[in-house]
């Protein structure tokens, strides 16, 4: 096995060219052998064996520094760098991260999980090695559907004025996660019709020389097209067309599905565990397409990932035009919503917390400042969605819940979260996000609370002494923490539903002073800048004691939920030592 004895890039160019093959068709047995049983980025890796190979072949890592976009392609060059045995041996799986990491390897330059980011990085490198008069290749790679994000056109247009050495290398499988959309994939198709030749060609608009591969799985036409721009003296896009999810036809022909895979039956392709019952995804598709039989001027919108809301492939061609996917632009998103909204339409843009970050410019001057009545839904805001340190969920309250204007909601069942859903897509006063639940709790109550009278919350339990005000995911938490209060004290708390995030109901804090000595603060986020401090601030001139839960201000990265639980005191027995020692 060749695999096998590769401990550095330098053993591949030991290899000739059958031998270069058969270790292709080594590595991609192991990545289908390891993401059956573990999960991880499918498609884009299987479709990029070959040309990482030609990269360690031709190229001299880490002299020459190869800058990975997302990183959803990067586990081919894991195999070449050293860390081989995360994909051969099951014992090794965990080692590695799904994203290329600095603190694994000296291959590795960035951390990086979000996209439409090398070609900036990687001009940053270069241009560092130009300053400091040093030698070298650099090379970005980046996916077609990565191009969509602003990051990445403006890395493009700022690279040619390097006028050095500088390689972007586009990895074109005609996909995003999901199929691409934008006006310039028609120059990407216009391009892969004529081997390149067109003349219109986006490349050469923004200054860069180019090359093109026909087909981007050839290792020895990706060979010879690295030879010819390696140490070249002037910015070169090489565009090669590659095959999504090569060498496993199930990948092959469902390219959305595949993108991204979890533990899964090789033989058959079916997971061998799969969501039981609805899931938030599936509960808001199902309304907002129920909606919008209603109301023509709804719209979905998504960037560049459908399924964070339940928009599959079936579900897109049932909304027709009022579907709309941006690409992978996050900012596009929000300013189309504000001009949707603004324009007498009723956006509802569906993301994961984790790319709203990109936002936070357009949230506050192309929404907020306008005060436009568009609708955001974040999903897998939570410390028990994703765990790598690049797809965090933690940050959004902060983020989100301090601009002027925004009102940010946080239900806990299912009914809370369809009637904040009816309420934010009817009103015509305020932008509102939803920060989804991550998990469907039904109570089959019915939900009479006019939303519209901002900022009031709900007293669920009414106690004394201790008040516990838990928000969202962790109202469940709250719940079990008063239950522990009053078994360690004898005391039964008060225990309250907030429900708005942005907001403090001065009417009932002030009201808890009469018969309360402690208020207890619960959220599903960080607390520097969180919901807590509202609290905090509220009661900072009066006796009240206030004790504010949530997570410590880190990068968390791969990490045990209930272990970050106990270290940061989210437990019902912790919250209710710390409480009886201030009762």
């Amino acid at each position: 096995m060749y695999l096998e004895q590769i401990n550095n890039p330098a053993d591949v160019k030991k290899l000739d060219k059958s031998q270069l093959e058969v270790l292709a068709s080594e590595m991609r047995s192991a990545l289908l052998a390891k993401l059956s049983k573990r999960g991880g980025h499918f498609g884009p890796n299987l479709g990029m064996v070959e040309a990482t190979i030609a990269l360690h072949y031709v190229f001299n890592s880490p002299e020459d520094k190869i800058v990975f976009d997302v990183s959803h392609q990067s586990y081919p060059h894991k195999m070449l760098t050293g860390r081989k045995d995360a994909f051969l041996k099951e014992e090794h799986y965990g080692d590695v991260s799904g994203y290329t990491n600095p603190k694994e390897s000296e291959h590795d330059f960035f951390t990086v999980g979000h996209t439409s980011t090398s070609v900036s990085l990687a001009c940053g490198l270069a241009k560092a090695r130009d300053l400091k008069g040093e030698k070298g290749n650099v090379i970005a790679v980046i996916g077609d559907g990565s191009l969509s994000g602003g990051e990445a056109l403006e890395g493009l247009d700022f690279a040619p004025e390097l006028k050095s050495n500088f390689i972007v290398l586009v990895n074109d499988n005609d996909m995003s996660i999901a199929e691409n959309h934008g006006g310039l994939y028609s120059n990407l198709k216009l391009l892969r019709d004529t081997d390149g030749k067109a003349e219109c060609n986006l490349f050469k608009a923004f200054g860069l020389d180019y090359v093109f591969v026909k087909d981007g799985n050839d290792i020895q036409a990706l060979i010879e097209a690295f030879q010819k721009v390696k140490d070249i003296n002037h910015p070169v896009a090489v565009h090669i067309y590659t095959q999504k999810g090569k060498g496993y036809a199930l990948a092959e022909n469902n390219k959305e599905t595949w993108h991204y895979c979890m533990p899964f039956d090789l033989a058959t392709g079916k997971p061998h565990s799969a969501p039981a019952g609805e899931t938030f995804a599936s509960i808001t598709a199902e309304y907002l397409l129920t909606k919008m039989k209603e109301n023509k001027n709804l719209a979905a919108i998504t960037a560049g990932t459908p399924a964070a809301f339940g928009f599959t492939e079936e579900n897109r061609k049932k909304a027709g035009n009022q579907f709309v996917d941006v690409g992978i632009a996050e900012e596009t998103a929000v300013a189309l919503s504000s001009g949707m909204a603004a324009g007498g339409a009723k956006p509802v843009w569906g993301v994961f917390s984790s790319f709203i970050q990109r936002t936070f410019d357009q949230l506050s001057q192309d929404l907020c400042i306008n005060n436009n009545p568009a609708v955001i839904l974040n999903f897998w805001a939570s410390i028990y969605a994703m765990s790598d340190v690049t797809h965090l969920g933690i940050y959004d309250i902060p983020l989100v819940s301090n601009i002027p204007n925004m009102v940010y909601m946080a239900p806990v069942t299912k009914e809370e979260y369809i009637s904040m859903l009816d309420w934010s897509t009817n009103q015509k006063e305020h932008p509102v996000a939803i920060r989804v639940p991550v998990q469907v709790i039904s109570d089959g109550k019915e939900v009479k609370k006019d939303w519209g009278a901002l900022n009031k919350y709900e007293v669920t339990q009414k106690g004394e002494k201790a008040a516990v005000i838990a928000l969202g995911n962790f109202y469940g938490l709250g719940f079990q923490a008063a239950k522990a209060i009053e078994a360690k004290t004898g005391v039964k708390p008060t225990i309250i539903n907030p429900y708005y995030i942005t907001g403090v109901d001065e009417e009932l804090l002030e009201s808890l002073k009469a018969s309360h000595k402690v208020v207890i603060t619960l959220e599903d986020g960080i607390l520097d800048g969180g919901f807590g401090e509202k609290i905090s601030r509220f009661y900072g001139a009066s006796d009240m004691k206030v004790l504010n839960y949530g997570l410590k201000k880190e990068f968390l990265d791969r990490f045990n939920v209930e272990e970050v639980l106990k270290k940061n005191r989210l437990t019902p027995e912790l919250i209710a030592q710390d409480a009886a020692a201030l009762m």
